[in-house]
Formats: structure tokens, C-alpha cells, sequence
């Protein structure tokens, strides 16, 4: 079974980042739609180095590559893939998004190839309305984050 690597980014009022995936394919899908930033680890890379270059990568989002920052929320199963995710606090402005392209067939079966975000669009969420909108095999990575970063008025 596949493995994809990701990030859950927790505020201190314990909102989540999700990023809603670009291209023709989900420009009109939104409930069950969004994500946490993720991927494949590249050969080599260990699983906290491939989800922090997944949220670089999707989001120009980066962030310190120091082990004790990161809960590790275990793994969670989506579709035909595991999803295994770190949790950390922070914050992160939305309007910052810089994604990479990826290349789709578009229309299907047209032979012809166009370029689109690989994230059109990213932003914070509570924990309800974040269910609402991910992936529904990510929801207990979001709830174990919430719930292993619990809310902080120090931030």
C-alpha cells in the first residue's frame, strides 16, 4: 500500500490548514475536497523531511526541520493509501501560497496537456468545519492534532 507523508499546521485557537487541490478536476468540488499538504517520500527521505517538503513544495510553506517541533500522529487510511502525518503549531498566511505546477491531460483522452497549480488555494479552518471539507480518511489525523496540540492563549 502506498504512503503519503503530510503536515497538519494547528493555531493556537486550534484551527487547521487544509489546501484545496488545483486543476480542472476540483475546480467545483469543495465538501471532501481539501487536504492536509502531502506526498510520496522521495528515495532516501525520512518521513518528517518528505511531508516538510510536501507543504515547501504545495504551499511555499516552510518550516524548521527540527525533529522536537513535531508530534508524530501516527497513520490514518485514505482510498487505497496511508496517510501518515506531523502535527505542529503555528501560523502561516494563506495569501502567501506558492504551489508547484503539475501537468494533467485536459479534457480526458484529448492528447492535450495543460499546466495547473497542484494547489489552487489554502486556508484555516476549526476542527468542524475542517471535517466538513477534507478528505474523509484525514479526519483523525485533524482530530489527533487538535487534540495532541491542545489551544494556547500564550501564541
Amino acid at each position: 500500500m502506498i504512503t503519503s507523508f503530510g503536515l497538519v499546521l494547528v493555531r493556537a485557537d486550534g484551527s487547521v490548514l487544509l489546501a484545496h487541490p488545483g486543476g480542472p478536476f476540483f475546480a467545483k468540488k469543495d465538501l471532501g475536497a481539501w487536504s492536509i499538504p502531502k506526498g510520496a517520500a522521495e528515495p532516501g527521505e525520512s518521513p518528517l523531511d518528505a511531508a516538510l517538503r510536501e507543504a515547501r513544495e504545495e504551499l511555499g510553506l516552510t518550516l524548521p526541520n527540527d525533529p522536537s517541533r513535531y508530534v508524530d500522529l501516527g497513520t490514518a487510511k485514505q482510498s487505497r493509501k496511508l496517510v501518515r502525518a506531523f502535527a505542529t503549531r503555528g501560523d502561516w498566511d494563506a495569501s502567501t501560497l506558492v504551489s508547484t505546477e503539475i501537468e494533467v491531460e485536459w479534457p480526458p483522452r484529448s492528447g492535450r496537456r495543460l499546466r495547473f497549480p497542484e494547489i489552487d488555494r489554502a486556508a484555516f479552518f476549526t476542527l468542524d468545519e475542517a471535517e466538513r471539507r477534507v478528505v474523509p480518511g484525514q479526519i483523525p489525523l485533524l482530530r489527533r492534532a487538535v487534540e495532541w496540540l491542545p489551544r494556547s492563549d500564550d501564541e
